[in-house]
């Protein structure tokens, strides 16, 4: 009984992480700003500041995702999630009654807090399936924050391209899609979505990796079948539908493997039920040796003791790789290199994909989806790559982690001189790089900050280093880019503004490419402060293989 009651919980684990897989292919609604934001300048009649200080509102929302993370100790999965998609619903909600003229456009101030709601949902969904996931799967926290935020990265894309097929790129119909489609995924995974026990031994820790690597497959076809639509385009009315049709297929396909582990349970369980007739009380001689038990259990006492005696200094101040609280955190070095190179690689991201829809403009393109499905699909790629390979070279090389986020930002660096310089093709060749890097930077931070502070305060750890998307919207988009833009623009009759050209961000693009390079910088000390930590992790992950 006890294999069949343990292979459930593993079928159940699984269907869990299929859930929070599906919860990700839903939350990355905060990057979708530029499918529509051209709509909301228009209907409010805004200058490029006051747009962007719009979507600097909506990265906002992500300042006050330090409530879920104080609340990921205490409350249940579940009330994260309903929390999150009930937020969502209301400030996406709130965007598509203005957009589609249902109500006359509310007042700026009231535009911005429905903004703040909708981007402050995603963490309360974010923080429930990253601290959770990783939890029940301690020992492959790359693959999984890979995997998670690889479909986060995928998400955009897919409301894109799903609203492209079903509406004809309606952004009334988009912003109605981004309302209720997390909270109808959100209450499925609150049904299936829980902490359980971690896997104990090698065989387990090899097995969930094999299931890994199908997720990875499985992810990489999504990201396939999206690119592919992207340039092929709607065709017919029939062929749209059968995309979306395919495209539902391919996100549900993941239950194949607790489907295979549910059944395979049911078939070990008829086996073993016929051993167990046979073998009827083998156990009840177990009960003989009381006194060893309390001789481990005051052996066990005494070295308590003498730990508490001997490391009360390491009690105040742990070393780097233990768990950390958010104070003793921010008493180290190492955190405030993470937080600042974290700032310089997603703040100069979070421009671009604010401002792709003027971007676009400004560069003589009517419709800017193709764009922003490319930074999308790219990032996921930029994730779940280095998501599977920084944990292989940690494990066969003990390579720091850092030192992909440092080569991501040197190449993030070349991709903003390549907009600057405006070749032909540059917003094409832009979207790629700064979706590859700035998929790099979140899949690889986030398992960096946990395997540096430990898990025990993650979720409040995890939601202060999301501080930086708000922080880097302010500064890189809300003040950069806003003004430098408004200095190159003429003003229209409407009382907006208009700027056509590459000067209208060239400045703008060398600035975030030194941005990336002092990012990079820090990486590379980062990496060299953490070697002896990432020299412990593989020496770890390679005596588990071998147990």
């Amino acid at each position: 009984m006890g294999l069949q009651q343990a292979s459930r919980v593993t079928a159940f684990k699984w269907l869990g992480f299929v859930s929070a897989v599906w919860v990700q292919a839903i939350s990355g609604n905060n990057y979708t700003f530029s499918n529509y934001s051209n709509a909301l300048k228009s209907i409010m009649d805004l200058t490029q500041v006051e747009l962007n200080n719009l979507s600097v509102a909506k990265d906002v929302g992500k300042a006050f995702g330090l409530l879920a993370g104080l609340a990921s100790d205490r409350v249940p999965t579940w009330a994260l999630l309903l929390i999150g998609s009930i937020e969502g619903l209301i400030g996406y909600g709130a965007q598509w009654l203005v957009v589609s003229e249902t109500i006359s456009p509310l007042p700026y101030w009231t535009m911005c807090v429905f903004l703040c709601m909708g981007g402050n949902s995603t963490t309360w969904m974010n923080t429930a399936i990253l601290v959770t996931c990783i939890r029940n799967f301690r020992k492959n926290r790359g693959p999984v924050v890979g995997i998670l935020k690889g479909y986060v990265g995928l998400s955009t894309a897919i409301f894109t391209d799903l609203c492209d097929a079903l509406f004809s790129d309606s952004s009334a119909d988009f912003l109605l899609l981004l309302s209720i489609a997390p909270l109808a995924v959100c209450l499925t995974a609150m049904i299936f979505l829980h902490e359980v026990l971690p896997s104990a031994t090698a065989l387990d820790y090899q097995q969930e990796s094999k299931y890994f690597n199908i997720f990875n497959v499985v992810a990489v076809v999504v990201a396939v079948y999206l690119l592919a639509y992207d340039f092929v385009g709607s065709q017919s009315h029939v062929f749209n539908v059968v995309f979306s049709a395919v495209l539902l297929v391919l996100l549900a396909s993941p239950l194949i493997i607790p489907s295979y582990i549910a059944i395979k349970s049911w078939f070990e369980s008829q086996t073993i039920s016929n051993v167990e007739d046979q073998t009827s009380h083998p156990l009840l001689v177990q009960e003989a040796v009381p006194d060893t038990q309390v001789e481990v259990k005051l052996m066990a006492e005494e070295a308590a003791a003498v730990s508490a005696l001997n490391g009360e200094l390491k009690k105040q101040q742990p070393a780097l790789g233990e768990d950390h609280t958010i104070i003793q955190a921010f008493k180290t070095l190492d955190f405030w290199v993470l937080f600042v190179s974290f700032l310089c690689g997603v703040g100069p991201g979070l421009m671009v994909m604010n401002n792709m829809g003027q971007m676009g403009s400004a560069l003589g393109y009517s419709d800017v989806s193709i764009f922003v499905s490319l930074l999308s699909i790219m990032g996921f790629f930029g994730r779940i790559i280095t998501g599977t390979s920084s944990e292989y070279c940690i494990k066969k090389a003990a390579t720091p982690r850092p030192l992909f986020n440092a080569a991501s930002q040197i190449l993030l660096a070349v991709g903003f001189v390549v907009m600057a310089i405006a070749v032909s093709g540059c917003l094409y060749i832009g979207s790629i790089l700064v979706g590859i890097c700035y998929g790099v930077r979140l899949a690889i931070t986030v398992p960096t900050a946990s395997e540096m502070f430990g898990l025990k305060y993650y979720g409040l750890i995890y939601n202060v280093m999301i501080l930086n998307l708000p922080i880097g919207s302010f500064l890189f988009s809300g003040l950069l880019a806003g003004y430098l833009y408004d200095a190159q623009a003429t003003a229209t009759a409407s009382g907006g503004n208009e700027c056509y050209g590459a000067h209208c961000y060239r400045l703008c693009f060398f600035i975030l490419a030194g941005t990336c390079l002092v990012g990079s910088g820090l990486d590379f000390l980062l990496a060299a402060r953490t070697k002896d930590l990432y020299r412990k992790i593989s020496v770890s992950k390679r005596s588990k293989e071998s147990d």
